[in-house]
């Protein structure tokens, strides 16, 4: 599975973007979707993970209720809608896809190039 992210940008506080993730020679329906983020000296971080069928969908507490991820089964794709942005939110951001759900990179084996996200004050 090839992962393209895009959709990153420059926003101030309080604004909105929506990421988008196209996947692409793989078997996508079979994966799992998430979004992680990592900002400068910082680690890699969840954000947030759909299932198969995106009846059920995960999220970090820090974006819980913000952010929203999706998935769209028939244009492979996955997106992550992100309302009332904080400049805490600012990192670059990757789609991955793997065989399980959850908060752990080591459950994904495909991943995106990562879109950057500032976010000013």
């Amino acid at each position: 599975v090839q992962l393209q992210a895009s959709g990153g940008g420059l926003v101030q506080a309080g604004g909105s973007l929506k990421l988008s993730c196209a996947a692409s020679g793989g078997t996508y329906r079979t994966h799992r979707m998430a979004w992680f983020r990592q900002a400068p000296g910082k680690e890699r971080e969840f954000v947030a993970a759909i299932d198969l069928s995106a009846r059920y969908t995960y999220y970090a507490d820090s974006v819980k209720g913000r952010f929203t991820i999706s998935r769209d089964n028939a244009e492979n794709a996955v997106g992550l809608q992100m309302n009332s942005l904080k400049p805490e939110d600012t990192a670059v951001y990757y789609c991955a896809a793997g065989r399980s759900t959850g908060a752990s990179a080591d459950n994904y084996n495909f991943w995106g190039q990562g879109t950057q996200v500032t976010v000013s004050s």
